[in-house]
């Protein structure tokens, strides 16, 4: 058995985000372009196209946005694979896409894709790959024979530390990405467990675990820490959801029992006061506070494998530098728990806590 993973990471992506190119409507293109903007020749979208991903989204510098799929196609000296980088409507892929991705298997480029519909099953995108010989990478599709959780990964020696949320989209990948560069600059090996597509994308293996069938999601969520601790001593696992959220709770749940973590950062956009994705509907599930949400994440593991609540990571985006610092603030008055936000300001906070938490176990 074998996670998710990308074969080649020489790769020049041109990535598809068409109509829904913003700060909060294309995460996974959104983190490809602020983790490896060296790869990425252009985003296709023909709302913002004519301008750059440092005007729409305030970083990612003078990466065009185009809004001619073929003109993309020849950016940076010529893409050599598409990535889909927005998740429409149930992950299912939109009848218009089609003919694009035609053209770039006709012209052999890679697909890579996170949606729920999988490409290299599709009867007519499927076998013109296979025709063409060209690899279709559909990061959601879960390796076969995962196991039942066992409590293995409560075992292992390494540290491991799991994200968890006040809602969906919140920051729980970008703070495990930016905490293991930090780690790793602090000389400690470290391993990202990436357990979606957008992780996946970014590190090259992990497994999607929205995609796993809901009895083996906590085994998968152990076997990667068994996997990432051959060769770590601090494990950061990403987190899916909220344990508030109507339609995601299972797979959060999952995770937290799955992964058995030693310490959990709970992740918040700071703005945010209700649950945001109903698909149209107005928000009906309020956000309760930061130390109620700590308490209920503590209690939820607790009778897996008791953890704490370490850290408070804030997504501050939407707010100016002065209203940012006043949340982190709050956010470390109302808990008693170091805060930050590791993208505006600096994650020292949430790694001085891991690292002392680490040292304490040893």
């Amino acid at each position: 058995m074998a996670p998710a993973a990308s074969s080649q990471r020489n790769h020049r992506f041109l990535i598809i985000a068409d109509g829904q190119f913003e700060p909060m409507t294309s995460k996974t293109a959104n983190c490809c372009i602020r983790y490896m903007p060296e790869r990425i020749v252009g985003v296709f979208d023909r709302a913002k196209a004519g301008k750059t991903v440092q005007q729409v989204l305030g970083f990612g510098g003078s990466i065009p946005v185009v809004g001619n799929f073929e003109q993309g196609l020849r950016l940076g000296g010529g893409a050599t694979a598409v990535l889909i980088g927005i998740a429409p409507m149930g992950g299912r892929l939109p009848a218009e896409w089609r003919g694009w991705l035609r053209t770039a298997i006709e012209r052999g480029l890679e697909i890579w894709s996170g949606l729920h519909t999988f490409i290299g099953d599709d009867p007519e995108l499927g076998a013109l790959a296979r025709e063409r010989g060209v690899r279709i990478f559909d990061a959601r599709k879960a390796p076969p024979n995962l196991p039942v959780a066992d409590g293995l990964a409560a075992e292992v020696n390494a540290y491991v530390v799991h994200t968890v949320g006040s809602d969906c989209n919140v920051g729980k990948m970008t703070a495990e990405v930016d905490l293991r560069d930090a780690l790793v600059n602090r000389g400690h090996r470290t391993r990202f467990v990436a357990t979606g597509q957008t992780g996946i994308f970014i590190e090259g293996w992990g497994i999607a675990v929205d995609a796993v069938v809901a009895d083996f999601i906590a085994g998968a969520a152990e076997w990667l820490v068994l996997e990432a601790a051959k060769d770590a001593d601090i494990i950061l696992v990403e987190g899916q959801g909220s344990l508030i959220h109507p339609g995601y709770s299972g797979v959060t749940l999952g995770l937290l029992h799955g992964c058995c973590p030693d310490a959990l950062i709970l992740c918040h956009q700071a703005t945010r006061d209700y649950i945001g994705d109903y698909h149209g509907r107005e928000p009906w599930v309020k956000i309760p506070p930061l130390a109620e949400l700590v308490e209920i994440y503590e209690r939820a593991a607790a009778p897996v494998r008791p953890t704490k609540v370490i850290g408070i990571c804030l997504n501050t985006y939407d707010m100016t530098d002065a209203q940012a610092r006043e949340a982190v603030e709050r956010a470390a008055a109302a808990t008693g728990l170091p805060a930050t936000d590791p993208v505006r300001f600096d994650a020292t906070p949430l790694v001085d806590a891991i690292i002392q938490g680490a040292m304490a176990t040893r």
